[in-house]
């Protein structure tokens, strides 16, 4: 018999499964809490909007809290390479490990498959100029398309110059990959042998099924219960490719259907999926955690409605532009439109709306966890703007923040 799963448990699986049925670290955040971290999630998805901090950042905070994030630079920038760039979810950093199954998609991207139809155009018809390029990097790499262009594009790739074509369309067929990001979030391109270890670049190349049904349960474990559609998603992977490798996961084993109380389609549970009787952590969530990255499936998990309204003119939002929703426990009860304004050294709250099911602690907890952003961030304070409501009760709690202010005043004065 199929076992039947309530939406409660669901939750508490998935959240589990993302690290947050785990405590943060007591002590200073290392690097092995750090890959701990992302060996559950298989991925940060990255992304050039720096509103609060980069996109890829900010799940790490959500889990660990404050750390350094020179740690993630320096695990997907300096050598030993513990992270790299690559297509995944949509542009991601990748385990080094995970760089053999991603080869399956390299090899189709060289083909023209699974690629802006543009660019695939413009590698088969710019073949030459393509080859020049690579040994450009052969020979001077690290090198960004601003160290080639004579005329730089502008943003999209519609309106890049042909040395970023060149260089993307390499970077998709594996021929090079991220050397470094510059502070503009410029990518600089190299050779992969001269970026990933050894020991990756030797692995075997897995089979397309091989890889892909291991890609699919890394989505399952990093899920922990997920429709097809959502292990689909987790690696933009193809349906019907999808559907192959979950039966094969379900003859061995590894995958075990399910239903699930209020969904429309059947689930998977992974074998190693644990079911916390409680979840008892408060975080943000960013726009691009794997949380909630899937609209449908973050509606379906928490009955919370979440659009990303970035490019929704201003007049129209409903919410906000950059807005993070607040877990509190099991459940996202509120919502934030944030901004790090750094000149001003304030965390700026633009909009702040509540669920209707928000507790009555949810305003004071939510301030907690702005606080503690801001002291990440290295701002000095939050500020509410009367937007929302949910902005009054939340207004209306102390800053800890001035809190601390006022301890590290009178210790001077003392």
């Amino acid at each position: 018999m199929t076992e039947t799963l309530s939406p409660a448990m669901a939750r508490r699986i998935a959240l589990a499964a993302q690290g947050f049925a785990d405590r943060r670290p007591r002590t200073a955040v290392a690097r092995r809490h750090l890959m701990s971290a992302i060996g559950r999630t298989g991925l940060l998805q990255i992304d050039s909007v720096n509103v609060v901090s980069r996109a890829h950042y900010l799940p790490l905070f959500s889990r660990l809290g404050p750390y350094p994030t020179a740690l993630l630079d320096r695990a997907a920038q300096r050598r030993p390479r513990a992270l790299f760039e690559y297509w995944a979810h949509e542009a991601s950093l990748l385990p080094v490990a995970l760089q053999p199954l991603m080869r399956w998609r390299m090899a189709r991207a060289a083909d023209g498959h699974g690629i802006y139809a543009g660019l695939a155009r413009f590698g088969r018809e710019r073949r030459g100029f393509v080859a020049e390029v690579l040994a450009r990097v052969a020979a001077e790499g690290p090198l960004a398309a601003s160290d080639i262009e004579t005329a730089p594009g502008r943003s999209g790739w519609w309106e890049w110059g042909e040395a970023k074509r060149a260089l993307e369309w390499l970077f998709w067929a594996g021929k090079v990959t991220t050397h470094a990001r510059r502070a503009s979030f410029e990518r600089v391109y190299d050779l992969p042998e001269r970026v990933l270890p050894e020991a990756v670049l030797g692995a075997p190349t897995p089979s397309a099924d091989d890889a892909q049904r291991a890609l699919v349960e890394i989505a399952a474990r990093a899920h922990g219960v997920a429709t097809a559609s959502d292990l689909r998603d987790y690696f933009r992977l193809a349906p019907a490719e999808t559907r192959a490798r979950i039966a094969e996961l379900v003859e061995d084993g590894v995958l075990v259907p399910v239903a699930v109380g209020g969904w429309q389609h059947p689930a998977y549970l992974h074998r190693a999926a644990r079911l916390p009787r409680r979840i008892a952590r408060n975080a943000l969530l960013a726009p691009f955690d794997p949380v909630v990255w899937e609209r449908n499936r973050c509606e379906r998990l928490f009955g919370f409605r979440y659009r990303l309204e970035i490019y929704t003119p201003a007049e129209r939002r409903v919410h906000g532009y950059y807005v993070l929703p607040f877990l509190m426990g099991d459940r996202l009860v509120a919502r934030v439109d944030l901004k790090a304004d750094r000149q001003a050294g304030t965390l700026r709250v633009r909009a702040a709306h509540g669920e209707a099911t928000a507790p009555a602690a949810t305003a004071p907890a939510l301030r907690a966890e702005l606080a503690r952003m801001a002291t990440w961030l290295g701002l000095e304070r939050v500020a509410v703007a009367p937007h929302g409501d949910l902005a009054a009760a939340l207004a209306a709690v102390p800053d800890p923040l001035d809190d601390a202010a006022d301890d590290s005043s009178a210790g001077i004065a003392s």
